[in-house]
C-alpha cells in the first residue's frame, strides 16, 4: 500500500507572529519555519502503518518555495520514503493546493492519503475536504484513531458531541487531531538518511494546474489588546459586576 502525505512549511507554532506595519500580511523575515504540527501527526501516523505492516511506501509532497525541502527532509527523517516538492514562489490557496495534490495522487495512485486537518498559519480547514472532492474519494476529517485493514480504514473522528466512527473504502482521504498521535523525536541518524533519500522538484505546470489566487487580502491586522482584568473580593461583588457592568447574568 502507497500512503501519500502532504506536509506544509508554517511559521514555527513558538515564534509570536508579527503583523507588517502596512497590514499586507505576516512578517516571516529571519522567523524560524517548521513543519505544520498536523502534518507532523500525518507523517507520524503513516510512519506507524508502515511499521506496523499495513504500508510499503510513504511520499511526503509539499508545495511552496524552494526552502520547502527542509520540511520534506523533516518527513524523510520521520519515515517518509521519497518526497515531491512541486515548487511555486506564488501564494498558494486552498483550491490550487488540492489540485495540485490531486495532480500527483493521479500520477503516484496511492491508496490512502493523510494529512493534518487544517495549517496552523491560514486555519483554512478545507484541504482535505476540497481533495476528496476533486478526486472523488471518501474522506474521514479529525481523526483521533486510524485503523487499516486491507482494502478499508477503520477511524474515530473527533466531532462536537463526542467520537464518531467511520469506515471508509480505500483509496481514501484523511485528515489528523491532535490526539491521533505525538510525533516521535527525529534523531541525528535519521536526518543523516534523511539527506539521501529521493526529492523530486516539479512545477504547477508540469502538473498542468494553475494555482492563480482566487482570493485577494485586504488587510491583515492584529486582534485588539485585551483589557486588564479586576480582582473582587467577594461572591457578592462578583455577582453585582456580572449583572451589571457585564451583564451576563
Amino acid at each position: 500500500m502507497k500512503v501519500l502525505v502532504p506536509v506544509k512549511r508554517v511559521v514555527d507554532y513558538n515564534v509570536k507572529v508579527r503583523v507588517k506595519s502596512d497590514g499586507t500580511g505576516v512578517d516571516i523575515a529571519n522567523v524560524k519555519m517548521s513543519m505544520n504540527p498536523f502534518d507532523e501527526i500525518a507523517v507520524e501516523e503513516a510512519t506507524r502503518l508502515k511499521e506496523g505492516g499495513k504500508v510499503t511506501e510513504i511520499i511526503a509532497v509539499s508545495a511552496g518555495p524552494t526552502q520547502s525541502q527542509e520540511t520534506l527532509r523533516t518527513a524523510m527523517a520521520i519515515g517518509a520514503d521519497r518526497g515531491i516538492l512541486v515548487e511555486t514562489a506564488e501564494e498558494l490557496q486552498p483550491l490550487a493546493v488540492a489540485k495540485l495534490l490531486k495532480a500527483v495522487a493521479d500520477k503516484e495512485q496511492p491508496q490512502l492519503i493523510i494529512l493534518g486537518k487544517q495549517a496552523i498559519d491560514d486555519d483554512c480547514n478545507q484541504t482535505g475536504q476540497m481533495l476528496a472532492a476533486l478526486l472523488g474519494w471518501p474522506q474521514a476529517t479529525f481523526a483521533s484513531k486510524v485503523t487499516v485493514e486491507g482494502d478499508k480504514a477503520t477511524v474515530t473522528r473527533e466531532v462536537d458531541g463526542g467520537l464518531e466512527t467511520v469506515a471508509l473504502q480505500l483509496p481514501a482521504i484523511v485528515t489528523t487531531d491532535l490526539r491521533l498521535n505525538e510525533p516521535r523525536y527525529v534523531t541525528l541518524p535519521n536526518i543523516m538518511k534523511a539527506k539521501k533519500k529521493p526529492l523530486e522538484n516539479v512545477k504547477p505546470a508540469d502538473l498542468g494546474v494553475d494555482v492563480t489566487p482566487r482570493l485577494k487580502t485586504l488587510k491583515v491586522a492584529e486582534p485588539p489588546k485585551r483589557s486588564a482584568g479586576i480582582v473582587v473580593k467577594t461572591v457578592d461583588e462578583l455577582v453585582s459586576k456580572l449583572k451589571n457592568e457585564a451583564k451576563v447574568i
